[in-house]
């Protein structure tokens, strides 16, 4: 077999295989080239969190964790079965886009957690997440951050500490 490279794009569609519970990773960015507003613009962060909680009330997805970045976004979300996580996702960033102005990148960036990363590697994952801004330097403590949509469980530990 001769190797020609990567696919030029890659193919989101979830496997028949998939649970309808299963949990994504997604990690959208804006193109960097065309970019205009950071996301965390405040008009702009409150109108993307609020498009994220409609999706989720119109159950497109189920939110564990939303956080936006100014230039990406880090989103654990979880699918129905019934509907292709692709579109999903392309409709609410094109949504976006139009709405917003936002250029955004093609594509986009997804890792399925299985359930053996449910435990401890979901919260590693989660506190990865939360951490960014603070990585970033855009904030002091991850509880800081105002631009997310938090999971029950990451509230709950966050009391707890």
């Amino acid at each position: 077999m001769i190797y020609r490279g990567f696919p030029s794009k890659l193919h989101h569609d979830v496997p028949h295989w998939v649970e309808s519970s299963a949990l994504f990773h997604i990690r959208i960015a804006v193109n960097r080239d065309k970019r205009k507003l950071p996301l965390i613009s405040a008009p702009l962060a409150k109108a993307l969190l609020d498009s994220a909680k409609f999706y989720e009330v119109r159950q497109r997805w189920y939110i564990t964790l939303f956080l936006l970045m100014p230039d990406h976004l880090h989103a654990l979300l979880s699918f129905s079965y019934d509907d292709s996580m692709s579109r999903i996702i392309g409709e609410w960033k094109h949504f976006q886009a139009r709405r917003h102005g936002i250029a955004w990148q093609e594509g986009y960036f997804d890792h399925r957690l299985r359930d053996d990363e449910r435990g401890e590697q979901l919260a590693a994952k989660m506190d990865y997440i939360r951490q960014n801004p603070v990585a970033a330097g855009l904030c002091a403590k991850a509880e800081d951050w105002p631009w997310v949509i938090p999971s029950i469980r990451w509230s709950e530990r966050s009391v707890a500490r």
